[in-house]
């Protein structure tokens, strides 16, 4: 496979603060990686290095084998779609006429702009002024804005902090389907579960250093215990070990058909977060 995005020992310092600290690792072509960690872990200053819209203090940054800062060429960025806190819209103009803008700067028809605004699940909704959206739904029309032109590459930061749980969902079904036609997607989150319904590997990030790293998979099983709870119908909770000493003791209660409900007590990502860091997500 090959490698999307290469970030070697990145270091970014703001006059006497370090926001990063010898960050390292790979993107392949197709992955949905997740940038997680708390406000002011980095996340977005990774975001603005990788895009080219700051400058890394030291270390290798590359995008499609090329300095990250050779995107801010015109043909470079066509690859890519950023979706961030900073709307740029034209507060005047309606969804539409935003979206057909940039559909003109990147030579798109206006079926891209109706795709755009079905997946963001915006079209009836096409001919309101972005004066009068609310933050959730700006932050859909930026989304729409970001996918439209069908990026090799998209980055998302926060994509649904200001949603509801139905568009929320909607989107997430939009972006599954953006990445089965081979976008890569690299996203910012401090929802842990979001990352877990969407990422095929997270990186922790906390105080500018990546803690962790892998799939959702492999960190609960390097993190997590595997122990079980069982259930019995008489209302106790007993947690067993997950082997052979504990093994003739949930025979005997299966035996005697005592069991109420039994689970594996994996840790979730946010749990994860915690064991990592020791402090709180937001």
């Amino acid at each position: 496979m090959n490698a999307v995005i290469e970030v070697q020992h990145l270091k970014k310092i703001f006059q006497k603060e370090t926001a990063l600290q010898d960050v390292s690792f790979k993107i392949q072509k197709g992955e949905i990686f997740g940038f997680l960690g708390p406000s002011g872990s980095g996340k977005t200053t990774t975001i603005k290095i990788l895009t080219a819209q700051t400058d890394k203090t030291d270390g290798d940054v590359l995008l499609f084998g090329r300095p990250a800062n050779e995107m801010k060429k015109s043909q470079n960025r066509k690859r890519f779609g950023i979706l961030t806190d900073n709307s740029g819209l034209y507060t005047r103009l309606s969804i539409e006429e935003n979206l057909l803008l940039y559909s003109d700067l990147y030579q798109l028809s206006k079926t891209a702009v109706k795709e755009a605004l079905d997946f963001v699940n915006l079209y009836t909704e096409r001919k309101k002024k972005v004066s009068q959206l609310s933050k959730g739904m700006i932050q859909r029309v930026t989304l729409a804005r970001a996918i439209m032109h069908k990026p090799d590459l998209l980055f998302l930061d926060e994509p649904t902090s200001a949603l509801d749980p139905v568009n929320t969902q909607h989107i997430y079904n939009g972006l599954r389907k953006l990445n089965e036609m081979g976008t890569t997607i690299f996203l910012t989150t401090h929802d842990m579960s979001e990352a877990e319904i969407l990422c095929d590997r997270v990186a922790f990030l906390h105080k500018g250093k990546i803690r962790a790293m892998g799939s959702p998979k492999e960190l609960k099983k390097k993190f997590g215990d595997e122990s079980i709870t069982v259930e019995l119908k008489n209302g106790e909770v007993a947690v067993i070990q997950n082997g052979s000493e504990d093994a003739s003791k949930l025979y005997e209660w299966m035996q005697s058909n005592e069991v109420s409900r039994i689970y594996t007590n994996e840790p979730t990502l946010g749990d994860i977060f915690m064991q990592i860091t020791g402090s709180d997500l937001v």
